[in-house]
């Protein structure tokens, strides 16, 4: 099956199945994924804390493609490391401590499979990218042109139908830069 832009969320999660081999259990050892709207409360109700709790003990705010986003936080042998093991990764019995109720991106992570990079794609197309923000859409642009991968149906032209809204979101702080 291609995976394009569209392709629904159920039929993401049958090429997913859990897996816990070393390929996918590496993704938790340097870092962790992103959770969608909706799903840090059921985290919160899973480890039976409240919202404020989890927030501030086990996750971190990020901004991507100027979307603010969650994840949880790193464990860091030295504090300015970029990455560390994910703080529910339990590291002894190489597993997911809240496996139910994980981020979304690492429910669909596959680095076992050779479509692994499209899922990560589709996941920004779907569910980072904000077609209503134009510093998002920018950030995207960014993002294609310093060799992102762009899935069928995900380039910006098939994202932003108006050719001229396309083009004045791209160019909004072209003519603000000088270049000496």
């Amino acid at each position: 099956m291609d995976i394009v832009k569209d392709t629904p969320l159920k039929e993401i999660l049958k090429l997913t199945p859990a897996c816990s081999c070393d390929a996918c259990n590496h993704g938790c050892k340097f870092g962790s994924g992103y959770f969608v709207d909706g799903q840090i409360s059921k985290v919160a109700e899973y480890m039976n804390i409240s919202l404020d709790e989890l927030k501030k003990k086990y996750l971190t705010k990020e901004i991507m493609l100027n979307r603010i986003m969650y994840r949880p936080k790193r464990k860091r042998e030295k504090a300015k490391m970029p990455f560390g093991e994910c703080i529910f990764f339990d590291s002894n019995k190489e597993r997911c401590k809240i496996h139910l109720v994980k981020p979304l991106q690492c429910q669909i992570a596959m680095g076992c499979r050779d479509y692994g990079e499209d899922i990560m794609t589709w996941f920004l197309v779907n569910y980072v990218l904000d077609l209503d923000d134009n510093e998002s859409i920018r950030e995207y642009n960014i993002y294609i042109k310093s060799g992102g991968k762009v899935l069928k149906g995900g380039s910006l032209k098939d994202l932003i139908l108006d050719k001229k809204k396309l083009k004045k979101i791209l160019n909004m702080y072209t003519n603000k830069i000088n270049y000496y």
